[in-house]
């Protein structure tokens, strides 16, 4: 774990002890401090079904799919319903009480500027939307343009706040090396997210078991981490939950149940 210790001091040169857990070990000065937060881990006593954002995102889709999800989402009482923002208002008036509407921005190519996915943000937060998955910015951070992928986060993660809304941000695993995935999940924490996620699923591959317990290694027990990109049945959502996540996106919430 040191290595990742190292990595933490490298980046934002802060040795003093860390308070709200995680392997970086020090402080990161994040833009908010976690230590008082409760954990954001898996409860046993869950149903899966509570911890499932189902999903459907591609570009074909149409009312009649967003509204047969809906549905289904509202039958089984998962965590939300993930949707472009085309559907926000649709979910919305469907939905029902304590079932969040999700989108996603900067996807799935993860290559706009910060200000641009912080305006996007603001967009879906003004059509009232409850949680954000967000790429990271992926140019900025393969370019190592540290100050940019920072940024791209920090803004939206702002703006989140201010709507009281949730921030996911997707590393996108399958483009990173285990070190690139250490680096993108201590920029998040660093930069105000609530949640790091895996996986667009429209990347080389989706989620694993292994880049989950090293994402919730890295940002310890304060926050989220989903797993997504792939889980097609109920031993691959348990799998993840046994590496540590505590948010399954998938497209198909029977077939986990």
């Amino acid at each position: 774990m040191q290595h990742i210790a190292d990595l933490a001091i490298k980046l934002f040169g802060n040795a003093k002890p860390c308070l709200c857990g995680g392997a970086h070990q020090v402080c990161l000065n994040c833009e908010v401090c976690r230590a008082k937060f409760p954990d954001q881990l898996y409860n046993p006593k869950q149903s899966i079904a509570s911890i499932i954002d189902a999903t459907v995102l591609k570009a074909t889709t149409t009312n009649t799919e967003v509204s047969a999800l809906c549905r289904v989402a509202n039958e089984h009482k998962t965590a939300s319903v993930c949707i472009n923002s085309q559907f926000i208002p649709l979910v919305k008036s469907i939905l029902h009480k304590g079932i969040k509407s999700c989108t996603v921005i900067n996807f799935p190519l993860g290559s706009a500027s910060p200000q641009a996915i912080a305006a996007e943000a603001q967009a879906c937060l003004e059509a009232g939307v409850d949680e954000v998955d967000m790429v990271q910015n992926l140019s900025a951070l393969l370019s190592e343009d540290m100050d940019a992928a920072f940024a791209s986060i920090n803004l939206t993660a702002k703006l989140c706040r201010q709507h009281k809304a949730l921030l996911k941000v997707i590393l996108e695993t399958c483009y990173l090396s285990e070190e690139q995935i250490i680096i993108s999940c201590l920029i998040a924490k660093k930069a105000g997210a609530d949640f790091v996620k895996t996986s667009t699923g429209f990347g080389t591959d989706g989620a694993t078991a292994a880049n989950i317990a090293l994402m919730r290694s890295v940002v310890g027990s304060k926050l989220g981490v989903k797993a997504s990109g792939g889980i097609r049945t109920r031993e691959q959502a348990l799998a993840m939950i046994a590496a540590g996540a505590n948010r399954i996106g998938a497209s198909s919430v029977t077939s986990l149940l």
